[in-house]
């Protein structure tokens, strides 16, 4: 014989009798504009990133200047 163990709360050990073996409907397709506006999103989203990328690499670069371009004050400069 089968025996069950005890379980502390009723409707756990109860779950086994709910269990149903419907499926949900399926999900509805998206309509061609919902598909453009994530697409869109998307794209904003990447070129945002892009750009802040682009334009924050100059303050990324590290502390080698270029030969015509060197950093020196004024006051340096009149001692």
């Amino acid at each position: 014989m089968f025996r069950r163990e005890a379980v502390p709360f009723t409707f756990v050990a109860e779950a086994d009798a709910f269990r149903s073996n419907v499926a949900p409907p399926p999900r509805e397709r998206a309509s061609a504009s919902q598909v453009v506006a994530r697409t869109m999103i998307g794209l904003t989203v990447v070129a945002g990133l892009v750009g802040s990328l682009l334009l924050g690499m100059p303050a990324l670069e590290s502390g080698t200047s270029s030969p015509g371009h060197s950093q020196s004050s004024e006051a340096s400069d009149r001692r």
